[in-house]
């Protein structure tokens, strides 16, 4: 029996080190005693082995601390998991081949309703009439103008540092689509601005921005096209890519950065938006068109990409086969 003829001393043991529960355990008086005992320190050792290795937190840890950990492991596990199944072409392949016929649907239905809402609903302006109805397609494409050069930048950063697969194809893919809707935006701008300005074109800061974006697509899609290494050519026209980012603020601010005839922000402000519910509805159901138009578009170009690149391969490896042949 301990000293104090009691078993108080097996609560406060269970937490202390083993070898304190065997000098309990040859003390104790009967069979009962001794079972408690082996139990107890069998459960200490196979404790204590298991925070050695590393499966359990040391002494004083708080089990919720343990227990968020592992609930942000397993999201980082599944996130990791997500990001490795859309990195697979086949995967991408399957779920775009899913996802595209709703996409191009629901754009179709929000651009209709945009265009609908834009000539039937929405006011003339008192000031322009019913030109101011190109807003509506000049402002989206403006914005989707500079969101795909945005998407060339970060999937060339994803080419370069993270090496992801289908990084390079992303960017490909919106070269031409940003090129179609910056034109789009100068057209209309120019269309806009006419009886306004009384002029096509003035040499103005918003204006001259958007051209040398313009001109930045054609250059990114000149250079890729001009190396016949693919590899070669995805890494350059990242490298362009991310330095021709720059051109993004430039764009935004350049209407409060310069004297310049082009109106400031009227929707996206600290303040609120600066234009009445009667256009700004139909202008944010056309932007939101816009936005699956580009995903549906983008999704488009790149399976054509993926595609292109298969059968490059194919035929290549049938030349390799072929000469193979030959050479035996």
């Amino acid at each position: 029996m301990p000293a104090n003829g009691s078993w108080s001393e097996v609560g406060t043991a269970t937490h202390s080190e083993p070898l304190v529960l065997w000098h309990l355990l040859l003390a104790a008086g009967n069979d009962n005693q001794r079972s408690s005992l082996r139990r107890a320190c069998f459960c200490i050792c196979k404790r204590s082995l298991q925070r050695k290795a590393g499966q359990l937190p040391m002494a004083g840890m708080a089990p919720h601390r343990e227990l968020r950990g592992d609930r942000q492991q397993r999201k980082s596990d599944v996130m990791q998991t997500l990001t490795q199944r859309l990195a697979n072409p086949t995967r991408f392949m399957e779920l775009s081949a899913r996802a595209l016929p709703w996409v191009v649907a629901t754009a179709a239905v929000l651009i209709a309703s945009g265009l609908y809402m834009a000539w039937f609903v929405a006011p003339p302006d008192y000031q322009h009439g019913h030109t101011v109805k190109i807003m509506f397609i000049h402002v989206p494409a403006a914005w989707f103008g500079m969101l795909a050069y945005l998407v060339i930048a970060l999937s060339s950063f994803g080419l370069l540092v993270f090496r992801h697969p289908l990084a390079d194809v992303s960017a490909k893919a919106a070269a031409p689509i940003g090129a179609a809707f910056t034109l789009v935006a100068l057209i209309t701008g120019s269309l806009w601005g006419r009886p306004g300005w009384g002029t096509y074109w003035v040499w103005d800061a918003r204006i001259t921005s958007v051209l040398v974006l313009f001109f930045l697509y054609l250059g990114l899609m000149a250079l890729r096209s001009s190396i016949e290494d693919e590899a070669l050519a995805g890494k350059l026209s990242a490298i362009l890519g991310l330095v021709g980012v720059v051109m993004l603020p430039i764009i935004r601010f350049s209407v409060d950065w310069f004297d310049t005839l082009h109106q400031r922000a009227s929707v996206v402000k600290m303040s609120g938006p600066a234009i009445h519910s009667s256009i700004l509805m139909p202008l944010l159901v056309m932007a939101t068109g816009f936005s699956i138009l580009f995903l549906a578009m983008h999704l488009k170009g790149m399976r054509n990409e993926i595609l292109r690149r298969r059968a490059v391969a194919l035929e290549q490896a049938a030349v390799r086969r072929a000469a193979s042949r030959v050479e035996t």
